[in-house]
């Protein structure tokens, strides 16, 4: 189980501030007028919440790097290795959690190839203690707003923690192996870092 906070990082600063607002709010003007100021603060809480995951213990598996719809599975060519590869697309829930998670356990590494949509950002190549591959790539938002990232290219990443955040979701690409087995199809709900999605196969 995750011992990480509740909420994710953007937001303990605005959920911070709401709180102290109504607190402030209430003491000065009186519980009705600081309802106002709660209600923000509520939003905001649910906007912002990252709540743990149990993270399955389960052999070379692959979770979900986010709360969503899988749209698709279909072979393709990886845009950033440059190889044939087992493309899973996932569209994230407006109203979910926003938090991304890492599917594998492994090292953080740069791209050797960038693609040339300036709307893309750099995918995030994590390569698993085995030798294998995989690409995960957060998309701009629904707002166009881009993802944050939590980690850096050479550090070293668990399963299922925490990698970044996209305010208002966004779509979420995943390239496996050629080799990988889908545990998922098409319309399929899944949660970040709890659902598998996938099994590496050696």
């Amino acid at each position: 189980m995750s011992r990480s906070s509740l909420i994710a990082r953007e937001g303990l600063l605005p959920v911070a501030v709401s709180v102290l607002a109504a607190v402030l709010v209430m003491q000065i003007a009186g519980v009705l007028v600081s309802l106002v100021f709660w209600l923000i603060a509520l939003v905001l809480l649910l906007i912002f919440r990252d709540p743990p995951r149990e993270i399955p213990s389960v052999p070379m598996a692959v979770v979900s790097p986010a709360d969503g719809r899988v749209m698709s599975i279909s072979m393709s060519d990886d845009p950033y290795l440059l190889r044939e590869s087992i493309h899973i697309v996932i569209q994230m829930n407006p109203y979910g959690v926003f938090s991304t998670r890492s599917p594998v356990e492994g090292k953080v590494l740069e791209p050797p190839n960038i693609p040339v949509d300036k709307d893309m950002p750099h995918g995030v190549w994590l390569q698993t203690d085995e030798g294998d591959d995989i690409v995960l790539v957060m998309n701009r938002g629904r707002l166009h707003n881009a993802p944050r990232c939590y980690v850096q290219f050479g550090e070293r990443i668990g399963q299922g923690q925490r990698c970044g955040f996209i305010h208002m979701g966004a779509q979420i690409d995943l390239y496996l192996p050629t080799n990988s087995r889908a545990a998922v199809s098409a319309g399929d709900f899944v949660k970040s870092g709890a659902d598998v999605i996938a099994t590496l196969i050696h």
